[in-house]
């Protein structure tokens, strides 16, 4: 829980203070002095600085009664500063020490200025009407009259400019949270797109390229070969299926990924012996039953399809290895070919960049080695159990 306290919390405690300090050097004062008054003169200096601070406890005490109004209590105050400066012959002091109520209490600064001239003209006047000579008292009361009003004037700039700031920090701090929130949509929406991207790009673009080399086949056997063009065919309808099947996930009309809950060696098993039956091409395999979970399994099939179709579209390999192991760190799955390979650092496609974007989300991490003439080997691997590649 956040003990902090608020500037607005501040100004309150700093009003209780300032209560405090006006009852102890205002009203108590004069209270105690009176007490050496004679006659029925004591009583009067008694009762008008209790009554005032009586006036103001209530005022403490009920805020938001109607009845007590601040307006009130201030005119009581002028009136007490002109009464109790006439009995004591002064009052300059409880005026100076007053002087924050009409800051405080007012409406406005035209009424605190008002209200600030008032409380000097009265003491003043209380004071003139006993003394006609000036005194000490009056020339302290014009003093402090001058430099409430100075004060005042300037305590109220002052506030007005932290509240003009604080709006301008609150209106820029809306808009920041506005271009966060915005720009924070736009970043969703870009890698969801990025996200169906790479997905179309594994599953539905990598069916149709190899529908189309099968076609081609099939087209091209029907009279020399017609049962391999069959068998062509048939391979054809299943991956259409399957590529509907992965455009309903895509769209949200299924559940599940188009990965079924079987152990990876048995999921990699079928898709190898695909690709073995659709190109021709020799496959060894050693798939051990590794356990895994399920976007560690969708990661390493589609690791495995993109680097097949790799092979099938550019590698002309006569050979394919995959190697599949489970280490301390993590799972491992190894494709290599014995093709005319490529420059890995000049490669800008689609295919391998996607696939470590799909690694990275899980922590993990792909590494291609080739070269031109020698083959290529990829190799991804995807940390197991919470751990993170380093």
């Amino acid at each position: 829980m956040d003990e902090r306290v608020r500037p607005g919390d501040r100004f309150q405690v700093l009003l209780g203070w300032y209560s405090v300090l006006w009852v102890v050097f205002g009203p108590v004062p004069n209270i105690i002095a009176a007490l050496d008054d004679p006659g029925a003169l004591r009583y009067w200096a008694l009762a008008l600085p209790a009554a005032l601070a009586l006036c103001f406890a209530v005022l403490k005490i009920f805020p938001r009664n109607p009845v007590v109004r601040p307006s009130a209590f201030l005119g009581a105050l002028l009136a007490g500063l002109g009464a109790i400066a006439y009995l004591r012959s002064g009052g300059a002091a409880l005026y100076i020490v007053s002087l924050p109520h009409f800051w405080i209490l007012a409406r406005s600064p035209r009424r605190s200025i008002i209200l600030t001239v008032a409380g000097g003209a009265a003491t003043l006047i209380g004071a003139a009407i006993r003394h006609a000579d000036l005194t000490g008292n009056a020339v302290f009361t014009v003093i402090g009259c001058a430099g409430g009003v100075l004060l005042g004037l300037g305590a109220h700039w002052f506030a007005e400019q932290s509240e003009e700031r604080a709006a301008r920090l609150s209106a820029e701090l809306e808009a920041t949270r506005s271009r966060l929130a915005e720009a924070h949509r736009r970043q969703g929406a870009s890698d969801e797109r990025e996200r169906l991207a790479r997905e179309i790009h594994d599953t539905l673009a990598q069916g149709f390229a190899s529908i189309i080399v099968l076609a081609e086949a099939a087209r091209a056997g029907l009279d020399t070969d017609p049962g391999k063009s069959a068998k062509q065919l048939r391979s054809i309808e299943q991956t259409a299926r399957e590529n509907f099947t992965e455009a309903r996930v895509l769209v949200g009309s299924v559940p599940q990924s188009g990965v079924a809950p079987a152990s990876i060696a048995r999921t990699l098993r079928r898709t190898l012996d695909r690709f073995a039956e659709d190109t021709g091409i020799a496959v060894s395999a050693d798939l051990p039953d590794v356990d895994c979970d399920r976007p560690t399994r969708i990661a390493l099939l589609r690791c495995a399809q993109e680097s097949l179709a790799n092979v099938r579209k550019h590698a002309g390999a006569a050979a394919v290895g995959v190697v599949l192991e489970r280490h301390p760190h993590g799972v491992e799955l190894e494709i290599t070919d014995d093709g005319r390979g490529f420059a890995v650092g000049e490669s800008r496609g689609f295919g391998l960049d996607g696939m470590r974007r799909r690694l990275a989300e899980l922590g993990g991490e792909l590494t291609v080695t080739s070269s031109i003439g020698d083959g290529t080997r990829v190799l991804a691997m995807i940390p197991m159990n919470g751990q993170v590649a380093t």
